[in-house]
């Protein structure tokens, strides 16, 4: 019986690892931004907003986003 050739075997080893790889990057959920529901006013520290997503909305976190004059809270949730 022949051997294949060595560009084969790497060829199946690496298809084999991507196949394992894309598997594993599906699995993994993706976050959805929501504005906050309760948070008021201009969002200056995200480390506030992000605790304020977590305790009273139960996201996963939270950040300021906008303009400088207009930051306001956002918070990630599991889609």
């Amino acid at each position: 019986m022949a051997k294949a050739p060595k560009s084969v075997s790497y060829f199946a080893f690496f298809f084999i690892l991507f196949l394992l790889a894309s598997s594993e990057i599906q699995k993994t959920k993706k976050l959805c931004e929501r504005r906050s529901k309760t948070w008021s006013g201009r969002c200056t520290k995200t480390q506030n907003c992000d605790k304020q997503c977590k305790d009273w909305e139960y996201a996963k976190h939270g950040a300021c986003h906008g303009s400088w004059f207009n930051k306001k809270c956002y918070c990630y949730f599991d889609c």
